[in-house]
């Protein structure tokens, strides 16, 4: 009985928590309102009157700021995708570069984001994988060993 009460005192006070986080598909969604909106605003500048330009204007600049929140509140609710921290590798921290050739240690398969889209990255190319170096992403391709993008500070 007394495991039914404290499991039942836990749902109650994750549930809440769980049900406010929006997920990235509603995220997404609304990113995809503003596109819409922003468009709405290009039509309403090349046909419509003054005021209606400004009315659009002021609903684009609302939902920009809606979408910067949404995404800002999923970061927030999902702080262990995007956490930083003490990240230990058997090499010191290197700040690479575009165009830099990487020595095999640095890109092993256990440095490899195996699942990209999670991190909102772009899909590598063929021979290509993101790496992660401490706080950096960088994409090598993987044959040559030759820095493709790079992105500073990804995780915090």
């Amino acid at each position: 009985m007394r495991k039914l009460i404290i499991l039942g005192l836990l749902a109650a006070t994750v549930a809440p928590g769980v049900a406010s986080a929006q997920s990235y598909n509603e995220v997404r969604r609304s990113q995809q309102h503003l596109r819409e909106e922003q468009r709405e605003l290009r039509e309403a500048q090349r046909y419509g009157s003054r005021h209606d330009i400004r009315e659009e204007r002021r609903d684009v600049q609302d939902a920009r700021r809606e979408v910067r929140e949404d995404w800002r509140d999923y970061r927030r609710s999902h702080r262990d995708v995007y956490r930083g921290g003490n990240w230990r590798a058997p090499f010191r921290y290197n700040q690479w570069g575009v165009g830099a050739r990487m020595r095999p240690d640095y890109y092993q398969t256990r440095y490899y984001i195996n699942d990209p889209y999670r991190y909102r990255l772009p899909r590598p190319g063929y021979n290509q994988r993101w790496i992660r170096h401490y706080n950096d992403v960088l994409l090598v391709d993987v044959r040559s060993g030759r820095v493709v993008n790079v992105y500073r500070s990804f995780f915090w």
